[in-house]
């Protein structure tokens, strides 16, 4: 039953380089696996910082469905925006955590900006699987997943947020290198 494959997950080690074989932080990797439910549970939220006048992170990973809120915990108040295909929405002038988080409700990413603070970009990438992660400094990011093939993405800002995610068939079991462009 899909139950017991999907209970029968272990750690999956990914590491993302470029193409100069040089590790890419904060890049997004999820993996399509048969049988998983494409939408986040109801009540998934996660948290898009802003601080020192940055998103933070400054690319966040999320299941579709889920409900980021957008705490500012600058002194300094915030005009968070996106115009993305993904998800447009706009947070005037704020302070704190607006009340009403923002749901991220198709596939995509969304590339966020600040009307006050020009230098301020972040992502939001929003996935249709349980299963996704962003790395760390030296490129690498675990997902615990079912044995078996599976079909990982790879999403990393470089690519610009209209560009698919690159697709790669993947076998759980040994260490993954994801090659970017």
């Amino acid at each position: 039953t899909l139950l017991a494959t999907h209970a029968m997950a272990a750690p999956q080690v990914f590491t993302v380089v470029d193409a100069t074989g040089q590790p890419i932080a904060s890049a997004a990797v999820s993996v399509i696996v048969k049988g998983a439910k494409a939408t986040a549970p109801a009540g998934t939220t996660a948290d898009m910082r802003q601080k020192n006048r940055r998103f933070t992170p400054s690319v966040l990973a999320v299941q579709t469905g889920t409900a980021v809120s957008f705490p500012n915990l600058d002194t300094v108040r915030h005009h968070v925006y996106s115009f993305s295909p993904a998800k447009k929405f706009e947070i005037k002038l704020y302070a704190g955590t607006p009340a009403a988080p923002v749901v991220f409700d198709k596939p995509g990413t969304a590339t966020l900006g600040c009307n006050i603070h020009d230098t301020m970009v972040g992502y939001i990438h929003v996935v249709d699987t349980p299963y996704f992660g962003t790395t760390d400094a030296a490129g690498k990011v675990t997902i615990d997943l079912p044995a078996g093939e599976h079909k990982a993405q790879l999403w990393y800002p470089a690519l610009g947020e209209t560009t698919p995610p690159i697709e790669i068939p993947v076998k759980t079991g040994a260490p993954v290198t994801l090659k970017g462009k």
